[in-house]
């Protein structure tokens, strides 16, 4: 199979590290932690975003590894063999397909939420289809158009954020309330899957490695950084949410935003809004279908998953069957579930992921002749991260296991079809 040209810098693996990171969740989180934290909502992000540097600096260090295209699924295989690789390689697919659908529904929600027809369901899913069929559509004419398409949905995003949350507690700062005590930490168990939703996404860079100059300096450095800015974003968002009265806001609607910027802007502050929004949930988007399909063709390259995954579109020379199978998997998602749902068993999925990953750092080192323990602040960081993702993963209910066993039963089949071709 035809390898791909390395087009990827470091300003668009920021880009897509970034984009992975800050999709959905800005645009949905504010209402939901203000309703459950108050005043004191602002400094969840600080705090798990210190939970999650530490979780993904072992990651990074792994990362610093590889130069080739498959992220996890790359790194699993070579530690523990196909079969690990593969699992690791179908939960990221999992993780990235649920993020793809909760992300396309708070896009529909922001679109429909201004017309007449807000509550139409059947309107929403067109506009889920339409969205994602046209970013396929995107992804499938060539990468260079994908990366300006994903730099131009990155500018549009962060700056009119900025902004308006800068307006915003510039206008409401005395409105402000005291900050509250630390929340009982039950609250903080009940929440923090969800809450953990708006860091992760910063793996997007890890998979496409293959297609990036200096892979093994440029995304160790884009995981760690978009971590860091994307828990200041998030603090001034929540921080400007919090300064505005709540009753203006329409906390708990599933566009929180469109009332901010209203309180903020009048009529044209919630219109914008919609437009950055958009602007953002397309770079998110665009981000996970550039880099996704990359991986699934990785997998079928190496036995894991049919041959029909890693076929090349002949004209444009990008992964058409995998980005086409990835697209419509989403849109089944997204038709059948809604954000909280989706955005939880993304999150489960990634964290067993992450798991992963730690236990092939130690073989990966003895495989280059390294002692299998690194130096001590790295196993500080494996050992804190651990914990963290175990912590996050007690708190999962039931039905959210049971899911994620069935979607990982769908990919055990289409492994064995793989490996059955490949032993025949």
């Amino acid at each position: 199979m035809t390898a791909l040209p390395r087009q990827i810098g470091g300003l668009a693996a920021g880009f897509l590290a970034f984009n992975g990171v800050v999709g959905a969740g800005i645009f949905a989180l504010p209402g939901l932690v203000f309703t459950e934290f108050g005043a004191f909502g602002p400094w969840l992000f600080p705090l798990f975003g210190v939970l999650m540097l530490v979780v993904a600096v072992p990651l990074a260090a792994v990362a610093a590894r590889f130069d080739v295209s498959g992220g996890p699924q790359a790194y699993v295989t070579q530690a523990f063999g196909p079969l690990a690789g593969f699992q690791a390689g179908w939960l990221y697919t999992i993780a990235k397909a649920t993020a793809l659908a909760a992300n396309s529904t708070v896009a529909a929600a922001y679109v429909v939420a201004v017309l007449p027809v807000a509550g139409d369901a059947a309107l929403k899913s067109l506009f889920v289809v339409a969205l994602l069929g046209g970013l396929g559509i995107a992804n499938w004419l060539g990468l260079k158009g994908a990366i300006r398409l994903l730099e131009w949905s990155t500018l549009l995003k962060a700056a009119p954020l900025i902004l308006m949350a800068i307006a915003g507690l510039a206008l409401f700062w005395r409105d402000l309330p005291a900050v509250a005590v630390l929340p009982p930490l039950s609250r903080l168990e009940a929440s923090a899957l969800v809450i953990f939703y708006a860091f992760v996404g910063f793996e997007n860079a890890m998979v496409t490695a293959g297609e990036t100059r200096d892979a093994r300096h440029t995304i160790p450095r884009a995981l760690l950084q978009t971590i860091v800015a994307t828990a200041l974003l998030y603090f001034l968002i929540q921080l400007a949410y919090t300064a505005v009265d709540p009753a203006q806001t329409g906390t708990g609607v599933d566009a929180p935003l469109i009332a901010f910027g209203a309180a903020v802007a009048g009529p044209a502050g919630g219109l914008l809004m919609i437009a950055v929004a958009l602007a953002s949930l397309t770079g998110n988007l665009h981000g996970n279908l550039m880099t996704t399909p990359h991986l699934l063709r990785a997998m079928a390259m190496g036995g894991q998953l049919p041959g029909w995954f890693g076929r090349l579109s002949p004209r444009f020379g990008t992964p058409a069957n995998a980005l086409w199978f990835f697209v419509a998997a989403a849109l089944l998602l997204a038709l059948s579930g809604g954000f909280v749902v989706l955005a939880v068993l993304g999150v489960v999925a990634r964290l067993l992921l992450f798991l992963m990953i730690y236990a092939a750092l130690p073989r990966l080192r003895v495989q280059a002749g390294e002692r299998a323990m690194p130096r001590w602040p790295l196993v500080a960081a494996m050992v804190t991260g651990t914990a963290v993702c175990l912590w996050a993963l007690a708190q999962n209910e039931a039905e959210a296991w049971w899911k994620l066993a069935a979607a990982l039963g769908v990919g055990g089949l289409l492994f064995a079809v793989a490996r059955q071709r490949r032993s025949g």
